[in-house]
């Protein structure tokens, strides 16, 4: 009898070439739904799987390959005589080839509308049963998960040479597929059933104390790319990541290769720019404010805001100007003509924005090797919200520090109070301050930072390298901290430099004494209730 091929897709590419190979090798097709509706639109034979195994599709196609005349055809090896005798005791014919592929779930459930019914039935049943049989009797069943298989499986077949080690292959491959689409369920389960609990809570305490949270966690990424190596040469390195989801749906418009330091320094610099917004703006939204932000080893040298992109990317460059040589740029609008001006002259890894203008393209071309990359928002917005960091022999979790931040909570502490620009300025710094490696200390003055220090052992040497590259501009300026001032040493450094107004967390046993000095210095000082560490 003819050998049999399978086939139930749902990603339809190469499909007619494939079973014009599987013909001209002698194998009947056997396909159900709409894959059979396509084989016969093209006019091959093919036999429905209904007709088949004599069963009709029920429950409106939730049940159709679910079927011994299938999965024992799958299943049974041919070498052992007792399962020849039962597919001869009960009619069922073998099958030799099985192509599947899933239910799109993962891009049903990239919509954040999605409702839950629509999701739910794009959970593949039969296909992953299919899939696992070939998959375990490899050793009989060659699976094709993947259109990108199509071609060389044919070729394999012109060679004869459909053999152990390409079934095995093709077996890893088919589990890797499954695997990838039960995580994608449970991770988007998850997610739903956390916001629930925390819109039932009402106070986002819900996902840190629920079973959810403390669920086991389960993680399966594709692998993008290798990279030429980690954070130094002697490191190797691989990107994992979904292609329609964050940096993977990124669009490189010219440029070398990104590199693991690129990558750690673009979500960084991602994450401080999209304090201002990002991306176009939806009708009735607020307006976009322009911002630009210049990234060095992750931490910002300069960020700015502007009437415009051009402008904002002018002022966060002129902050710093020295540590932008080499740096990662980020903008929250589209890079236009004005701002790839600013581009050129420089010397920079990467920048990142929602998209470039043909002029700025055309402008930026003449240097091939500075990596362009268009984030559409929606490709943020589709990653996960969730933060992960390894640890020796495991991995740490936690939600983003990307909650909007809120004046009206803030308290005024001090006998003087902040002037209108003071409270502007004082907002930017701490927007800006939670994106700095604590100990951390930003020091900001129309909207534009002048210092920034970062990562020290302690909070007054942060302020002091911060008021150093403020230099004479951080008369009049503010100063914000990622944490309270255990002593009134930085508030009287920060005075001494001439701040005029500082905000921090408050929550120091000795608060009292910073607010003393700044009642005593003239100063306006403000806590807010939140630090924001980031190590």
């Amino acid at each position: 009898m003819a050998p049999t091929a399978l086939l139930s897709v749902s990603d339809k590419q190469q499909l007619v070439p494939l079973a014009e190979g599987l013909l001209r090798h002698g194998y009947r097709l056997l396909s159900s739904g709409g894959t059979a509706a396509a084989l016969a639109a093209a006019g091959m034979p093919v036999t429905k799987v209904a007709d088949h195994t004599g069963a009709p599709e029920i429950l409106g196609g939730r049940v159709k390959t679910l079927h011994p005349r299938i999965h024992g055809g799958i299943l049974a090896r041919r070498a052992d005589p007792s399962h020849s005798a039962d597919l001869q005791a009960q009619g069922i014919d073998l099958i030799d080839v099985v192509v599947v592929n899933l239910y799109p779930f993962r891009q049903v459930v990239a919509d954040p509308a999605v409702s839950w019914e629509t999701a739910v039935e794009t959970i593949d049943i039969g296909g992953p049963a299919m899939v696992r049989a070939a998959a375990k009797n490899h050793a009989d069943v060659a699976v094709l998960t993947d259109p990108g298989q199509y071609e060389a499986f044919l070729a394999a077949l012109d060679d004869g040479r459909v053999d152990a080690d390409l079934r095995r292959q093709l077996a890893l491959a088919a589990f890797r597929h499954t695997a990838d689409y039960d995580a994608a369920i449970a991770t988007w389960l998850a997610g739903r059933i956390e916001a629930s609990a925390d819109a039932a809570a009402g106070d986002g305490t819900a996902a840190a104390t629920g079973t959810a949270a403390a669920a086991p966690l389960s993680l399966k990424f594709p692998a993008r790319q290798s990279l030429r190596y980690g954070e130094n040469p002697h490191q190797s390195a691989i990107w994992y990541g979904e292609a329609a989801a964050g940096w993977g749906a990124a669009e490189q418009l010219q440029g070398k290769e990104l590199s693991y330091n690129n990558l750690i320094d673009l979500e960084a610099a991602l994450a401080t720019v999209r304090e201002f917004g990002y991306g176009p703006v939806p009708d009735g939204a607020s307006p976009l404010q322009p911002a630009a932000v210049v990234i060095k080893h992750t931490n910002p040298c300069g960020v700015a805001t502007g009437a415009s992109t051009a402008a904002a990317l002018l002022r966060a460059l002129d902050a710093d100007r020295v540590s932008a040589f080499g740096g990662i740029v980020a903008l929250n609008g589209v890079v236009d003509g004005a701002a790839a001006e600013h581009l050129a002259g420089l010397f920079l890894e990467c920048v990142v924005a929602p998209a470039f203008s043909d002029e700025a393209r055309q402008r930026l071309a003449a240097k091939p090797n500075l990596r362009l990359l268009a984030l559409p928002a929606v490709a943020i917005g589709r990653a996960q919200g969730r933060q992960l960091r390894s640890v020796l022999g495991g991995v740490l979790v936690q939600e983003l520090d990307d909650q909007p931040i809120e004046p009206d909570s803030w308290q005024v502490v001090s006998r003087r109070q902040p002037s209108e620009q003071e409270l502007v300025d004082l907002r930017f710094a701490w927007q800006v301050v939670r994106h700095v490696r604590s100990n951390a200390i930003v020091v900001v003055a129309g909207a534009q930072t002048l210092g920034i220090g970062a990562g020290q052992t302690n909070r007054v040497g942060s302020a002091q390298l911060a008021l150093a590259a403020a230099g004479e501009r951080s008369r009049g300026a503010v100063l914000a901290s990622d944490g309270f001032f255990p002593f009134d040493d930085t508030v009287k450094l920060a005075a001494s430099h001439g701040i005029a107004a500082v905000i921090h967390p408050g929550g120091s046993v000795r608060d009292a004494d910073s607010i003393a000095a700044c009642d005593a210095l003239g100063l306006a000082m403000l806590v807010t209730g939140r630090r924001h560490f980031l190590h």
